[in-house]
């Protein structure tokens, strides 16, 4: 049966098929659409509340949208490396799903945004334990019709970790979403270091230097990031130290959702192209989703990283499969 087949005979839900819109044709550029063209999207129709959390010390903080609605559960978005609550891909997904009656959270994560001045420390693809800070911290009524959480890259990682750890918090999230997740992150950051990613490569390091120069205070660890010439070398002496990890490979080994993915009891749809540039699928291929019928994979041939732009609507396909299967999963 085909991919198709299977989230059809799952999900009773029909996603339709993705096909890249001009000029956003081939992986490159599906993934690069939001950075180059800066997606305009007006928020204002929601007025934003700050929320605080506390996580081990730090502070967490993100804008709470509301619709007026009680009826529909709260949607929780967790953003990628390097990204935060502005993040164009997380306005994106806020607006479509705001106008469909939603009340959204654009998350940072601990160390990212504005949560950055309020944190001695910073997110890592498996610090799942934050979502749990935040879930259990939400304001009196915000979740009294359920708790639905989407996550992108690096972001979708961390949301799959902590629904397969399944902490009693995990029992409020009714549905959730991962777009582009490297659920194996050994093998992706060998991707990232492949000569034909030369460019994205110089992209996240120089993204991932300011944003650690500018959490981290003390003068040796400053200086190991100048030092790093690649991203496994922030894994290495930066991340791993930091975080009590032997080193990067052990910390993509306990950190990577693939292997634990099966114990995920949620609705959970994981979307990912199977020509993104920087995630490998062969994970995506070889999970058994037949054996786990409450996970369903949306693995189109197309739509790069984070991508999706495709035809007859402006609105990336993610998010209108995100849409479908919250109003399928959450009533």
């Amino acid at each position: 049966m085909s991919m198709d087949g299977e989230i059809r005979e799952h999900t009773a839900v029909d996603f339709g098929e993705f096909r890249p819109r001009l000029p956003w044709i081939g992986p490159d550029l599906q993934t690069i659409r939001n950075i180059v063209a800066r997606p305009k999207v007006d928020l204002r129709p929601w007025p934003a509340r700050r929320l605080w959390f506390e996580a081990g010390g730090d502070r967490l903080t993100g804008l709470w949208h509301r619709t007026g609605r009680t009826d529909r559960p709260l949607v929780i978005l967790m953003h990628g490396l390097t990204g935060c609550e502005r993040s164009s891909y997380v306005r994106l997904t806020a607006f479509h799903l705001l106008q469909r009656g939603y009340p959204v959270v654009r998350l940072n994560l601990r160390g990212a945004g504005p949560s950055r001045r309020h944190c001695r420390e910073g997110y890592h693809a498996g610090r799942s334990e934050d979502l749990h800070h935040v879930l259990t911290a939400l304001p009196p009524g915000a979740a009294r019709a359920g708790v639905a959480v989407v996550g992108y890259s690096l972001g979708g990682n961390i949301l799959l970790r902590y629904l397969a750890e399944a902490p009693a918090s995990a029992e409020m999230v009714r549905a959730a979403v991962s777009i582009s997740a490297p659920i194996d992150l050994g093998l992706t950051q060998r991707r990232i270091l492949e000569p034909r990613n030369r460019v994205y490569h110089a992209y996240l390091l120089n993204r991932m230097r300011k944003e650690a120069l500018l959490l981290l205070r003390e003068r040796k660890w400053r200086r190991r990031v100048l030092l790093a010439r690649t991203v496994r070398e922030i894994d290495e002496r930066i991340v791993a130290p930091l975080y009590g990890f032997a080193g990067a490979d052990d910390y993509h080994a306990r950190c990577s959702a693939a292997p634990v993915m099966g114990a995920i009891k949620t609705a959970t749809l994981l979307i990912h192209g199977l020509d993104d540039p920087w995630i490998p699928a062969e994970p995506y291929l070889a999970f058994d989703w037949r054996a786990h019928p409450q996970l369903t994979a949306l693995l189109p041939p197309h739509g790069g990283h984070v991508g999706f732009h495709g035809r007859g609507d402006r609105t990336p396909w993610h998010d209108r499969c995100i849409a479908r299967f919250f109003d399928r999963h959450l009533g």
